[in-house]
């Protein structure tokens, strides 16, 4: 008896030692919430629940009206189980491309819009994240927010086969959604435009720019967005203020202004970065800085 209480004691400490190597379980989706961000610890990886997404509401979202519109006549169609679209949004920093997507969510939770955020590095794991979503009633979104691919890496391959490549038959209730500041995605080298040849007075592209394309046109829609100039942001900066219940008056035009001046940059991101500092100051305060 002494002998296996013994034996009982090495087990019992053996396995505390091993318990830290081991991955830790997985836990069961909490299908309840909104948004879900995609996690991993080793090989494992789970489904988060955000119950409290950041969102803005569509029609904070100025000068991007027919981004606006076709983003949601596709989701429209999703949700409706109609045919639908993978889309990728390019384009310039901080005028409303990921908050777009996020607007989405607060527009068409209630019909079962469901948004999963997806780090770049995690691409590899789109069939796990496929197979536990491919029954479920809910839609989702597999959003990847400012995606681009650096030389050497080859997660751009999962993304390939996820969107349109895979022996697998695609998800009917996923789509994804991703932003990013490059067109293709990937770097292109001046060098590669020499792989190019001519046929018949026709332009053929190379092996090396043939495979950076035929990542992003596996998106069936594209979304471009452009730079603001001085009217489009400062009707950003009108609609942020009206958010804090505050008006664009002639100080605050006056203000605004300096503010896209300093950060070099007019968009609708800087024009909500502005609205915060402007809004959280005291009136005096506000007159004081515009007397600098």
């Amino acid at each position: 008896m002494e002998k296996l209480d013994a034996f009982l004691a090495r087990a019992e400490a053996l396995m505390a030692r091993l318990e830290p190597l081991l991955p830790p379980a997985i836990p069961e989706p909490d299908w309840s919430a909104p948004a879900f961000r995609w996690c991993r610890a080793g090989i494992t990886g789970w489904l988060e629940a955000i119950h409290a997404p950041h969102t803005v509401a569509l029609d904070d979202l100025n000068d991007i009206e027919r981004q606006k519109a076709l983003i949601v006549r596709n989701t429209e169609q999703f949700l409706a189980g109609r045919p639908a679209n993978n889309v990728l949004l390019t384009g310039a920093r901080g005028t409303g491309k990921s908050s777009l997507i996020k607007a989405l969510l607060a527009a068409y939770a209630e019909r079962g819009l469901r948004v999963i955020e997806v780090d770049k590095s995690h691409l590899p794991d789109l069939g796990q994240i496929v197979a536990l979503v491919a029954g479920r009633p809910e839609h989702f979104i597999l959003f990847c927010d400012d995606l681009s691919f650096e030389e050497g890496e080859d997660s751009y391959k999962a993304l390939k086969s996820a969107l349109d490549g895979g022996l697998a038959q695609r998800a009917a209730n996923l789509l994804v959604y991703a932003t990013s500041n490059r067109r293709h995605l990937m770097p292109e080298r001046f060098s590669e435009n020499r792989e190019s040849w001519v046929q018949d007075g026709e332009i053929h592209p190379g092996e090396t720019t043939e495979e950076k394309v035929s990542l992003s046109d596996r998106f069936g829609l594209w979304l471009s967005f452009y730079p603001f100039d001085q009217n489009a942001y400062l009707a950003a900066v009108r609609g942020w203020l009206a958010h804090f219940d505050l008006l664009l008056d002639a100080e605050a035009e006056r203000a605004a202004l300096q503010w896209s001046q300093l950060r070099g940059s007019r968009s609708g991101r800087v024009a909500w970065q502005f609205a915060c500092d402007w809004a959280g100051r005291e009136p005096a305060e506000r007159l004081a800085e515009l007397g600098r």
